[in-house]
């Protein structure tokens, strides 16, 4: 999420994908979310949200089971660091308390959950991210190479399986063993950068950050607009660079301005890209800068040209 840090806040078939211009299919259903009170957002918007998401940091792996049975029954849930453990601490085992607590949580829940772990981690204001604000690196605990391991970790643990199956994949990744099975579960594991890095330097590209596509089911983007813009260019291009995998916006929100036209782009852009799967309004807590309620003319936008698609 552009300018503001919010600490707390806070998976497939391979086929090959229709081209990136071609229309929706009528019947193609996208699963539209909301974060923030769901049954408010359908008051203002009409919408009835298949997915509702939210954010928990590595710091609280026993409110997991809890959290998960208040977004049910499809929750997304995105993870954040809080600065408890860098990238490399990750890839190399350190966090896997969490990781662990993670599994056995999504498997006792039993059902279909998107796992969006460090989320625009493209974005300087992300504890997670590999560099400064002015482009500077943070080092090597904090590195694209890293990151990607520590992805790619965090989805094997949190998918699950036979030691003998998960172990030969941990190490190959340069990290330890886990010392038996894991309960399979249905994490539904979503990369999520921003379109542009910030710092925008070819170091911290989006695509720096992709831990490959074993480790993948959804590819996401957040898409805000801010002084009525919004980088849809950056948000084709990544569409494009993954043209195998479902894409989702993970976030996507009016930054305190009533901009209908956005609202009316999101769902062409939806309509006419035809692997977007999901669609998950950012609405926070009533009085928000992106809540909908002091919004007029982009709250209609919503009902009349957004809920629709998930019906």
């Amino acid at each position: 999420m552009r300018l503001v840090a919010l600490l707390g806040l806070f998976a497939a078939l391979v086929v090959a994908a229709p081209a990136a211009s071609a229309p929706r299919t009528p019947h193609a259903r996208v699963l539209l979310g909301v974060l923030g009170e769901p049954n408010r957002f359908q008051q203002q918007t009409g919408q009835r949200s298949a997915v509702v998401h939210s954010f928990i940091g590595w710091h609280q792996p026993s409110t997991i089971p809890k959290l998960l049975g208040q977004l049910g029954p499809l929750p997304m849930i995105a993870i954040k660091t809080g600065g408890s453990v860098s990238p490399l601490d990750i890839a190399q085992g350190r966090g896997d308390a969490f990781l662990l607590a993670l599994n056995a949580a999504l498997a006792g829940f039993g059902q279909r959950v998107y796992v969006r772990p460090l989320p625009e981690m493209n974005g300087h204001w992300n504890e997670y991210c590999a560099f400064e604000k002015d482009g500077s690196s943070r080092g090597a605990r904090y590195s694209t190479a890293a990151f990607r391991k520590a992805f790619a970790r965090i989805a094997l643990i949190a998918r699950g399986g036979s030691a003998g199956d998960l172990n030969p994949k941990l190490r190959k990744l340069g990290g330890p063993a886990i010392g038996g099975d894991l309960p399979r579960t249905q994490a539904r594991l979503v990369w999520n950068p921003q379109g542009y890095g910030a710092p925008d330097i070819p170091a911290n590209a989006a695509n720096a950050y992709y831990p490959g596509d074993a480790y993948v089911d959804v590819v996401a983007n957040d898409l805000y607009d801010q002084g009525f813009k919004a980088a849809w260019d950056a948000n084709d291009a990544l569409y494009a660079s993954h043209p195998r995998k479902p894409f989702a916006i993970g976030e996507w929100g009016l930054w305190g301005i009533d901009d209908p036209a956005y609202v009316e782009r999101m769902a062409t852009f939806v309509r006419s890209h035809p692997r977007v799967e999901l669609l998950a309004y950012f609405s926070r807590r009533p009085g928000s800068i992106w809540d909908l309620a002091s919004k007029p003319r982009s709250r209609a936008a919503y009902r009349r040209a957004i809920s629709p698609l998930g019906r």
